[in-house]
């Protein structure tokens, strides 16, 4: 039998912010999500992470020679480190928090609210 407080359980959803961040360097994405976490964590949120994600690498190869040489080759890569960050019950305090948070040059950050 099902009562009515475990149907009023189910219907509450919990609000999750999903916080993506995108670095080449991995010392200054990890500089940047200790940044996210401490002020998450000054306003009491619940919060999972760092996750490390999958290091994207792009290879290139360039011939050295432009005429002759063909076999002279010679490759470069870049890098691009993620980590995933997930904040239950965000209130509106942290959302404004991390809104005026200045991160470093060369990061990215992707926000989602599921």
């Amino acid at each position: 039998m099902v009562t009515k407080e475990t149907k009023t359980k189910k219907t509450e959803i919990a609000q999750k912010l999903r916080i993506r961040v995108f670095a080449y360097e991995h010392k200054i994405l990890d500089s940047s999500i200790k940044q996210i976490m401490d002020t998450a964590l000054r306003f009491d949120a619940q919060v999972s992470g760092p996750i490390p994600l999958p290091t994207e690498i792009k290879k290139y190869t360039v011939n050295r020679s432009t005429f002759v040489h063909k076999d002279a080759r010679e490759q470069f890569e870049m890098r691009v480190h993620r980590r995933l960050i997930d904040i239950l019950n965000p209130s509106a305090k942290i959302i404004e928090a991390l809104t005026n948070l200045s991160l470093p040059s060369g990061v990215s950050i992707d926000v989602k609210m599921i």
